[in-house]
């Protein structure tokens, strides 16, 4: 093992991100709408997943389903490149291990967790920003607080002018137990899956592409279902509008806010968005693991060449 680990980890979600922040833009706005409002009660421009797509297309154009990309990429480096770049680091050393060798599914599960942990609080900000940036809409199909970035890089000057580090890190507080929970169950169920497979091949054909695809699934899986309630406050936590002390306008805090989802929106609101954020997560998570695993293979291969 090396310190390429980190770099193949963030390298490999920044290639997922690419085929999956489509998704993202549809979750993050399926997740704003109904803010705080009971069901049946608010407009509903994004009935489901694919009509959410056609919306998207027919009123912000084509390219609005790559809004956020920028952020996107550099909060999947920073934060893949610490979790993977830890798990794979604890893996290696034999900290994921039972006794008799095999995968322990809570050792997993704590390495998983760690890595999310520092990643999430390191690239807190890049989530705020692709936040902000993938909600914006035009009028008829706008839903949740409107921020007017331009961009990317301009709306890190502003936030920053405005409110400091303190501003670019508002938030962090939820996305940290959002990764415990998603890193944590994804990393203990892709490894247990990947060692289970390994020690009880479906057949003798069996490939490494085969198990690692396989294992990304079932740990996609989990994450979507631990991950979206935290990952719905989140959302709303980062969007809000604030005041000129930087206060939120809607939120005083992540238990603030979960308890106002609760009695506005019911239990069903702790899971808005789930549908694009299953289809997103299981995918991206699947595509992470497997082009991690990937470059670790032509890593190893181009080492084993010299």
């Amino acid at each position: 093992m090396d310190g390429t680990d980190f770099l193949l980890g963030g390298v490999g979600s920044m290639a997922a991100t690419l085929i999956t922040n489509p998704l993202e833009v549809v979750k993050t706005r399926m997740q704003l709408q109904g803010e705080l409002a009971a069901k049946g009660t608010y407009h509903k421009p994004y009935r489901s997943v694919v009509d959410a797509f056609i919306t998207i297309a027919k009123n912000d154009g084509y390219a609005a389903l790559q809004k956020g990309l920028a952020p996107s990429l550099c909060f999947q480096f920073i934060l893949n490149s610490c979790r993977l770049g830890i798990y794979n680091t604890a893996n290696e050393h034999g900290w994921t291990k039972q006794g008799n060798g095999n995968q322990s599914i809570l050792k997993s599960a704590f390495w998983g967790a760690a890595g999310g942990f520092v990643g999430s609080a390191l690239a807190s900000p890049f989530f705020m920003l692709r936040t902000h940036l993938q909600s914006q809409a035009k009028a008829e199909i706008a839903v949740g607080y409107q921020h007017q970035h331009s961009g990317m890089i301009s709306a890190l000057k502003d936030i920053f002018r405005k409110h400091g580090v303190q501003g670019l890190y508002r938030g962090v507080a939820v996305t940290m137990p959002r990764a415990l929970l998603g890193s944590g169950g994804q990393l203990a169920a892709f490894g247990y899956t990947k060692d289970f497979l390994v020690r009880h091949p479906v057949s003798a054909q069996q490939s490494d592409t085969f198990v690692s695809t396989v294992a990304g699934a079932v740990g996609g899986t989990v994450m979507a279902i631990t991950m979206t309630p935290p990952d719905v406050i989140a959302t709303r936590l980062y969007n809000q509008g604030v005041d000129a002390k930087g206060r939120g306008i809607y939120y005083n805090g992540v238990v603030d806010c979960f308890v106002k989802i609760l009695k506005a929106e019911g239990v069903a609101g702790l899971y808005k968005g789930f549908w694009p954020h299953y289809m997103r997560i299981g995918p991206h998570a699947t595509l992470v693991l497997l082009f991690f695993d990937e470059l670790k293979t032509m890593r190893r291969k181009y080492y084993e060449a010299k």
